[in-house]
């Protein structure tokens, strides 16, 4: 086995072992100690990841015959909230991506205005923390192209990416909805891109349209799915839970580097 994917392996398995301790055992997870040691070994992820990795290395890509034949939808599948419903009843006719936070150039782009932005295809497998894999072709809008074109201020560590799908009510009824962050390390990377194709086709609602982020080098639940807006911030700290997205809010690694 190579030195990389012997990596992945422990990454990926050291990932999904964290993230069972706290799904089937949350007293145990809430302790002080346990909590630590999975920070710790988050902290080490990141570590290793960008030490042997340069800033431009890239997750493996496959060839046409690599695609499955069935990519299995991952999370929600489709959203209940009624402003996306309205969307897909429409095809997403009026979508617009909204680009703000710490950025010099706020953006209000259309699937039109990102399908004319340079665009990257990639055919690369998806590990879900859950312990299975598929292999999808992506075709969207690097995620550098908007930065570059929103002029981040100087302040910005981190892109969050707010989507349509509501999670759980709030204890005063609002909703919860899902979010995802990467910093600018991987918001920059060349395989981190805006899907809105899957296979040569625009995406289904099961798999995140009418956007979908894929972040090649991290596990699935990073790959936020029904982007409606991004955001550019210094920290985390008045955004959900404070830890950087929803599964980290529950407890999850915010690095989920593989």
């Amino acid at each position: 086995m190579s030195r990389t994917l012997s990596r992945r392996a422990v990454l990926l398995g050291g990932s999904a072992a964290g993230a069972s301790l706290l799904a089937g055992c949350d007293q145990l997870g809430q302790m002080p100690w346990v909590r630590r040691t999975l920070e710790a070994g988050e902290d080490a992820s990141l570590f290793v990841q960008r030490t042997m990795l340069t800033q431009q290395s890239l997750a493996r890509e496959y060839a046409e015959a690599d695609i499955s034949p069935w990519f299995k939808p991952n999370g929600t599948i489709d959203p209940v909230d009624e402003d996306y419903k309205a969307l897909v009843a429409r095809n997403f006719e009026g979508f617009r991506l909204k680009v703000g936070g710490l950025v010099e150039t706020p953006l209000d782009l259309s699937i039109e205005d990102l399908r004319r932005l340079p665009s990257r295809t990639q055919i690369t497998r998806h590990d879900c923390v859950e312990g299975w894999s598929c292999i999808g072709k992506w075709t969207g809008a690097p995620l550098a192209a908007l930065i570059e074109k929103a002029r981040l201020k100087p302040e910005a560590r981190y892109v969050v990416f707010h989507c349509a799908d509501t999670m759980e009510n709030a204890e005063d009824g609002s909703p919860v909805r899902y979010y995802e962050s990467v910093d600018l390390v991987d918001a920059v990377h060349p395989q981190t891109i805006l899907a809105y194709e899957m296979n040569g086709q625009p995406l289904k609602v099961e798999h995140g349209a009418p956007l979908r982020l894929r972040v090649e080098r991290h596990l699935g639940y990073k790959m936020a799915k029904y982007v409606m807006r991004i955001e550019a911030v210094a920290s985390f700290d008045e955004i959900g839970g404070g830890k950087g997205g929803y599964w980290e809010d529950n407890g999850y690694a915010w690095y989920a580097g593989i």
